[in-house]
């Protein structure tokens, strides 16, 4: 066991050397993340849109389902997924399992409903705010969409960052569809865990390093793009 002092130590020089293991770590980290971002956007921003737009039976149920899966256990999704793509799974035959694609299809089931419930709730206030203009220019049901989500537009990216910042920092879910195996489907939270376990503490710090730094990333546009909105709104 390294001690924490040489460790801290090993692991900046490994970010600042970007060693090959963890550039492959952080890279696939940032990929599986930001397929998953895509995902869960092509199918949240449109159903959050229709929600807060139509009024038809059953509505309410469905926003309070889609609201109360934002905290679904990321374990129960791993666990959902892995039996879909397991071999005697509905998707087995597309021997999924253990790959990156697993790992992309689980952290989408996780944040879909996030990016879904913000954006129902952004572009909602929005037309409760805009409906008597909108009814006044004649607008139809799809321009008045078209006006919603560009108006609304700074808010669902923070929506995506969201998903994102959710998607990077999952562990349950991809450990157990991924396998977390070497140069295949090892992330950087599995990663972390594994090397802490093992010992190797300096690997461990430089991804948890760069894992919070991602964080502050994320949370840094979170605040600029609220404040662009804000001055978007007054101006």
């Amino acid at each position: 066991m390294q001690s924490f002092a040489d460790a801290f130590g090993e692991a900046f020089r490994l970010i600042a050397s970007f060693d090959a293991d963890l550039r492959a770590i952080v890279f696939l980290s940032l990929q599986v993340s930001l397929s998953a971002v895509i995902v869960a956007a092509i199918i949240g921003l449109p159903l959050g849109a229709f929600l807060a737009v139509s009024r038809f039976p059953g509505r309410t149920a469905i926003v309070v389902a889609i609201t109360a899966l934002m905290g679904l256990p990321p374990v129960v999704v791993g666990l959902i997924v892995y039996l879909l793509l397991s071999n005697s799974g509905a998707l087995g035959p597309l021997q999924l399992l253990y790959t990156p694609t697993a790992m992309i299809i689980a952290q989408s089931l996780l944040i879909t409903p996030i990016i879904a419930a913000l954006a129902r709730q952004t572009i909602e206030d929005l037309n409760d705010e805009y409906h008597q203009q909108m009814t006044l220019f004649g607008l139809t049901s799809g321009q008045r969409l078209v006006t919603l989500l560009w108006d609304g537009r700074f808010s669902l990216m923070t929506a995506l960052l969201a998903g994102f910042g959710r998607a990077i920092a999952e562990v349950g879910a991809v450990i157990i569809v991924g396998g977390n195996i070497n140069h295949v489907t090892r992330v950087m939270t599995t990663t972390i865990a594994l090397e802490t376990a093992k010992g190797n503490l300096a690997l461990a710090l430089g991804l948890g390093i760069i894992l919070v730094s991602i964080a502050i990333a994320v949370n840094s546009l979170v605040f600029a793009l609220r404040g662009t909105a804000e001055r978007a709104a007054y101006a």
